[in-house]
């Protein structure tokens, strides 16, 4: 694989440094929702138990997470209201990215701990990632490479009006 030289990504990895006794300090996952900085962090949406965020990293255009906001690493440790939430969130953003992006499917998934490929492996997350067929594109194939022809704030305003018209379970519509 060709190695493409990321230096803005730095500041991110770089937020991620570790006390002696091994617990994470700077997590971007505990420190984004203690902000008042939703456009620029990207955070879609705000529920009671997770919060739903664009993935600043993409695989692929309209790449979502759903955070819960207990700093957990395990779904063991994930208080069962939160999971509920999780779950919930994860079946509307289905719906949301079907319709909007017309995905023909979607992967959705986590990557439970550092062996399993988590970038942040301490804070517990749910990716979700519309998907076509044919949907890998030339350069993929031969570069190992991706393009991505949407920017985050695109996706950020194609997405938002949405968490209007989905509340939670159990709401009433703004």
């Amino acid at each position: 694989m060709d190695v493409l030289w990321s230096p803005w990504r730095y500041r991110y990895i770089a937020g991620l440094e570790r006390q002696d006794d091994g617990a994470t300090t700077g997590c971007p996952f505990c420190r984004i929702p203690a902000e008042a900085r939703d456009p620029e962090n990207f955070v879609l949406y705000r529920g009671r138990h997770n919060f739903v965020i664009l993935n600043i990293h993409p695989y692929i255009n309209g790449h979502v997470m759903i955070v819960p906001y207990a700093h957990v690493a395990t779904l063991a440790a994930l208080p069962a209201e939160a999971g509920y939430e999780m779950f919930d969130l994860t079946r509307r953003l289905t719906e949301i990215l079907a319709q909007e992006y017309r995905a023909m499917g979607c992967n959705v998934g986590m990557n439970l701990g550092q062996a399993a490929g988590a970038g942040i492996a301490d804070h517990l997350h749910m990716h979700i990632m519309p998907r076509w067929f044919g949907d890998v594109n030339f350069i993929t194939t031969i570069a190992e490479t991706r393009v991505l022809p949407e920017d985050l704030p695109t996706t950020y305003a194609r997405l938002c009006p949405y968490f209007d018209q989905f509340p939670l379970a159990g709401q009433s519509p703004a």
